[in-house]
């Protein structure tokens, strides 16, 4: 099994797939058989400016090696451009069968200091981006009881990080996004999953790097966290090798691949005559104490420096 090509004639949109770990996603589903939309408008990191050659250099890599791509340069931000992208699919090969949702752009900054400009726009690449493009798939999904979508989260939503609150506020609402997805489209045996990457790119190398200590934690990630290391868990989850996997949260870096929990109660308390705050005070705050999740950060939960 190791050889075969489990995405066979299927149709794959992959939003921003010019660079990084998006063009690892479009090569290694291409080498899988998968006719690709390689989504990218090409711009920095932070969103600015356009160059659609970058979706083109990867449509042309794709071809060179045998395989079927078409480039794309339209928005995930606006509903109507994201469907634009699912449309070309259809034109293009009459069909559509996964979504990977990649497309993302950083603006970093303090809390206390961050506008709600650049709140907004991170929101509207990340969350929105992904809405826009599952929902526009969601109505062939349906029709045709069959889809996969795989969506990036990160582990600045999952577990934290400092600078990064429009970055983790829009991952961690990408999960809560795919398992409603999930819940809802089960029914037409469409599946949605997450992936939290941890691979050296261009968002990485953007992080500010202040101090020794973060600049050889980067350098670290860039020797050795390729990010080719991610796509063969995104070519399983759109492949029907998946079948039985849905409403699931992955976290992948190098080596390793974690089963990430999601939100259950752990803990609890009751008192018959009900709770006043100087009781939740004395008797609920003891019990729970031990159970509070720590203030970590996405590094101290996955430490660099114990990777394989």
């Amino acid at each position: 099994m190791s050889n075969e090509r489990v995405l066979e004639d299927k149709v794959i949109v992959v939003t921003g797939a010019g660079r990084g770990i998006g063009r690892e996603f479009a090569l290694l589903a291409a080498q899988h058989g998968a006719k690709v939309v390689v989504n990218d408008l090409g711009s920095a990191v932070t969103g600015e400016g356009q160059d659609e050659k970058v979706a083109d250099q990867v449509v042309r890599e794709i071809r060179a090696a045998g395989g079927e791509a078409v480039a794309n340069s339209d928005s995930v931000a606006e509903y109507k451009s994201a469907a634009g992208i699912v449309e070309q699919a259809v034109a293009t090969y009459g069909r559509i069968d996964g979504v990977i949702n990649n497309a993302g752009i950083l603006r970093d900054r303090i809390f206390h200091k961050m506008e709600p400009e650049e709140f907004d726009a991170v929101m509207k690449v990340h969350l929105y981006g992904a809405f826009n493009v599952s929902r526009a798939a969601a109505t062939y999904f349906r029709k045709q009881e069959s889809g996969a979508y795989v969506h990036m989260t990160s582990g600045s939503g999952l577990y934290g990080n400092f600078g990064q609150a429009n970055y983790s506020a829009a991952k961690l609402g990408i999960c809560g996004l795919s398992r409603s997805i999930a819940l809802e489209m089960s029914r037409f045996r469409v599946r949605s999953n997450c992936i939290g990457p941890s691979a050296f790119s261009r968002m990485i190398e953007a992080i500010p790097t202040n101090t020794p200590e973060q600049a050889a934690h980067v350098e670290k990630r860039r020797k050795t966290m390729s990010p080719a290391r991610i796509a063969p868990m995104a070519v399983f989850l759109l492949s029907d090798l998946a079948k039985e996997v849905n409403g699931q949260i992955f976290s992948v870096r190098a080596n390793e691949i974690y089963l990430v929990s999601q939100p259950r109660p752990i803990r609890s308390a009751h008192n018959s005559e009900g709770w006043t705050p100087g009781t939740i005070a004395e008797i609920v705050l003891p019990s729970f104490r031990s159970a509070l999740v720590p203030l970590d950060r996405a590094r101290d939960v996955l430490p660099s420096d114990v990777l394989p």
